[in-house]
């Protein structure tokens, strides 16, 4: 799965604040996530976020 620094993925289960949408602030070995709802961060491993991700919207690359 290509999902790099600063694009916002859909999961398949709601966050509690009800916010499906999450903005990737670090990838490698785990992943570090900020709910769009909310703001609330959190690590979770790469093999759980590649499982439960629904879409991937990549970030807009800067025209040159």
């Amino acid at each position: 799965m290509d999902i790099q620094v600063g694009d916002i993925i859909t999961m398949k289960k709601p966050h509690p604040c009800g916010s499906r949408d999450w903005e990737v602030l670090r990838v490698g070995a785990d992943f570090r996530l900020k709910c769009l709802g909310c703001e609330h961060q959190v690590m979770l491993a790469r093999r759980m976020v590649e499982k439960n991700v629904r879409q991937i919207r990549h970030k807009d690359l800067p025209s040159t």
